[in-house]
Order: C-alpha cells, then structure tokens, then sequence
C-alpha cells in the first residue's frame, strides 16, 4: 500500500567528525576516510517484497525513512465456517464499495450495533477492543489529500475486519488482515516518532498478531510483520531496558518466521538488523556473540539470494562495526586471528559490490567514497589458500602449497612469492612460474566440500568449465569471505555490472 514501492528503507546519518561512542548504534557507525575525515554510515537498509525484483533499475533512493511495506492480503481459511456476511474482504473490494458508496460511517456502525446485540458476553469483550482501536484509527488524519484519502481507506477495512471478528472471533485471516490495517496506520501518522498514537497503533497490532498466530502458529508471514511492528516500537524508545526486551521479541519473531518460511532472504535479512540493534544495547561482554549471529543472518540472506544488494551492504556495515570494536578493544574476533585491517577489508568488499548492483543509489555511493581506500587495491580481495600444483587438483597433500590469491573483477590468480603484479588476460603465470588462473566468465558453481583425498581444513570447490579446483581456507571465517567475495563477484559479472566492479578497484 505504500506509494514508495522501489524505494529502499532507507534512513540517513548526519556527518560527524568524531568518533561515535558506544552508546550509538550501528546505524551510526563512522567510518573514517584516508584524509582524516569521518562521516556516519547509512542505517542499514530493512528489507520490503520488493527486493526480490533485484535485476531492476531503481529510482534515487528515498531522503526520508519510510517503513516497511505491508500489504493487505487475504488468506485463505476455509476450515473456519463464518456466518453469512461475515467474511473478509480485500483491499479490492473495499475500495469498490467506498467508492459506490457502500462505506458511509454511519451505516456500518449501525450494522455493528445491531451485530453486538445479538451476541455474548464474550463477542461483547471483542467488540470493546473493537472500539479501542477504531478509536485509535479514527483520531488519525492524514498530512496531504493523498495521506486522508489512503487513511479512508484503511478506516473502512478496520470496520470491515472488526465487523468480521465479531462475527467469528476466530477468524484468525481477519485478524491478521486488520493488524496490517493498523500498521499500515500508524505508518500514515505523521513524521513525529514519539507519537503516542503511533505507539498504541503498532500496540494494537501487536495484540491482532498474537491473537492470529494463537488461532494459527503457522502463519509465518503474521510473525514476520509483528517482528516489524515490534521493531518500530524498539526504535521509538531508544537505547533503554524496555527497547532491549523489544529488539528481543522482534528476534524471537523473525526466527519464527524463518523456521516457518526458511526461503525468506528478507526475514533473514530483518532479523540480522534486528540483532544489530540489539547488540547496541546489551552489556559488552554479550555483544560480540550477537553481532556474530548478526553477520550470519546477513549472509544466509546472501546465499539465498546472491544479488540482495539490501543484505549485501547491511552485512558491510556490521562488520565495520565490528572492525570498530575490535580496534578499540585490541582483541580479535571470536579468539581467531582475523585483525581489525582484516575486517575493515571485508567491510570494503560487501559496500563495494553493493554499490556494483545499485550504482544508482547515493546511499551505497556515499559509504563507498569512505571505505575504498581499505580496499587492497588494485584487487578487491587478497588472501592465502592451500593449492595444489596446476594441473593436478587431488596431487598428493605434500605437494599443496599456502600461497597468495588475488580476485578482481575478471579472475582468481594465484601468486608466487608474494608477487602483486596487474594481471594480463590469458596469463597463466605468476613469476615465470605456472599459476592457477580462474576466469569469472567460467565459473559454474562455488560450494564447500569435504573429502578425504583433500588436506584437512575448511575445503572450497570451485566447479568451472575447464573442471573443478579444490582451495583449503585458513579457517572457517576465511572461508566464508572467500565464498561470498567470488560469488559476489560472479553475480555482479552476471547482472552485466562488471564495468561498475572494475572501475571501483582500478579507478
């Protein structure tokens, strides 16, 4: 329902020349350039149905926070028998009615009048609740002629829905239905957060929520957008006790939602954002565990949907952040030796291929600008692998070597005697030496494996046309960047983008 439908959530940071404490939360991680200057990341981006649609080109990103979109749908419910008149209606056909003139506000609450007094007691309590919440409803209006007429709208499916609940209070599609109604309006309230309405709307749907999902535990995407509506209450209270136990539900939500739907890169998606904020607001000693879990939600997203440019550079973000604490603390990340310029470095990856998909957003432009130069130009990433001689993927494990690896945006070279050289097209060479060359355009699939007939460690594969190549990671933390960066890589080289990549690392 919203009218920002390619628009990403987006909202924006304010530059500050100083360090952000830690108090602040990832949202306001800095960032500090190579000139000495610093500026705010971007909030991470939540995600909305409409990121699936990646291979479009998207307008300018919203100036303005807008939350996620939600839409008003009905589900089906056939076992639950409704009395006649009683069923729910679409958006659709409630906009017919309104517009024939079938919503006048007084018809609808003489119908629920002559409904009440048919029913009991307990029918009576839901109509109270009813009445509490189209009070809520009623009190909103809407800051333009297209906010009244789009409030209008949700005003007369909240009677609809509260009508059709009377009638069946377990009708748990019509409660969901009209949870989404108030969500839908207190995101119309206006720009002003603290907002009481705006609290006791998202409250309320809150409450529609939990009803729905007691009715109905399967309903993964009612737990998906309760998460929301529990997030927009966390974000109105700050870094507080009771915003802690909200950013906790949230996450309790969206785990729900994914055990229910795992085929969901956006609930993958949210869920890590939601933890980031929760890191911001636990003791210390618990931070690190959740960022973790955090970096793991934004990757899944990732492995689902290799071109999710939202989760791309939200996981660029926490890991800046990361990067941050690490530096500060002096420590390293989980007990393994991944150092603060290790992390800076992976940050620098994910915002660049962010910015690889979506060139077009100032979002992903601005935070690139600041994490370039941590790049290892003129490569976007370099590392060590365990290889086996060229030629011979499965040579016996005394003839691998621990050798340096350089990926741009046209192939994964290894390099002999730590020899950084630019590489020449065709080139099978490092040193005089013959090297292992994997052309991007030859990929066919990047997976871990595990085999016997390979040295112990955290094993890569990857399948090309010319046959596979077999890599052995330092430790399961590099082999994921490992992943991530050549799929990453791969995906930009398919959606046509490989101009954007090379112009950023070479540039």
């Amino acid at each position: 329902m919203s009218t920002n439908d390619h628009q990403p959530q987006l909202q924006n940071g304010e530059t500050n020349p100083e360090p952000v404490s830690d108090l602040n939360g990832p949202e306001h991680t800095t960032i500090q350039s190579t000139d000495n200057n610093s500026s705010n990341l971007q909030q991470p981006i939540q995600s909305n149905d409409n990121d699936t649609a990646s291979e479009e080109v998207d307008p300018e990103p919203a100036a303005e926070v807008t939350n996620t979109e939600k839409q008003i749908e009905l589900k089906d419910n056939e076992q639950v028998k409704r009395e006649e008149g009683g069923r729910t209606f679409t958006m659709r056909e409630l906009l017919n009615e309104l517009k024939n003139g079938d919503g006048d506000q007084e018809s609808e609450v003489s119908a629920t009048d002559a409904v009440v007094s048919r029913h009991s007691q307990e029918n009576t309590q839901h109509t109270e609740k009813n009445s509490a919440a189209m009070e809520l409803i009623n009190s909103i209006t809407g800051s333009d002629e297209e906010g009244r007429s789009r409030q209008r709208i949700l005003t007369f499916a909240a009677k609809r829905y509260a009508s059709a609940i009377e009638r069946n209070p377990d009708d748990y599609d019509a409660l969901y239905n009209w949870a989404l109604v108030l969500q839908e309006s207190a995101d119309n309230v206006n720009s002003d957060t603290s907002s009481p309405s705006k609290d006791a709307l998202l409250e309320e749907a809150c409450k529609k929520y939990d009803e729905a999902t007691r009715l109905n535990p399967t309903l993964h995407d009612a737990y998906y957008n309760w998460a929301i509506a529990i997030s927009d209450r966390a974000k109105m209270r700050g870094r507080t006790k009771e915003a802690e136990e909200l950013w906790k539900q949230a996450t309790n939500n969206y785990e729900k939602a994914v055990q229910l739907n795992w085929n969901s890169p956006q609930a993958l998606n949210n869920w890590g954002l939601a933890l980031q904020e929760l890191s911001a607001i636990v003791p210390a000693r618990e931070k690190q565990i959740i960022v973790k879990s955090a970096i793991s939600k934004f990757r899944a997203a990732i492995q689902l949907q290799f071109d999710f440019h939202r989760a791309i550079y939200n996981l660029g973000t926490v890991l800046y952040g990361l990067a941050e604490d690490t530096s500060r603390t002096g420590g390293t990340m989980g007990g393994h030796d991944v150092s603060p310029d290790e992390l800076y470095s992976q940050s620098a990856i994910y915002i660049a291929a962010a910015h690889a998909l979506k060139p077009n957003y100032s979002v992903y432009t601005s935070a690139l600008k600041l994490v370039r130069s941590m790049l290892p130009l003129p490569y976007l990433k370099v590392g060590y692998l365990t290889a086996p001689p060229v030629g011979n993927p499965i040579a016996p494990h005394c003839d691998w070597k621990h050798t340096q690896f350089v990926l741009n945006h046209e192939s994964l070279q290894q390099i002999h005697n730590g020899e950084q050289r630019h590489m020449v097209s065709g080139d099978k060479t490092s040193n005089g030496r013959p090297a292992i060359k994997i052309d991007i355009p030859d990929i066919i699939s990047v997976s871990a494996c595990a085999d016997l007939s390979l040295p112990p460690g955290p094993s890569i594969c990857i399948e090309t046309i010319h046959g596979p190549t077999y890599l052995i990671a330092d430790s399961w933390e590099y082999l994921d960047t490992w992943f991530d960066a050549i799929r990453l890589v791969y995906t930009i080289y398919a959606r046509g983008k490989t101009d954007v990549l090379a112009g950023i690392i070479t540039g």
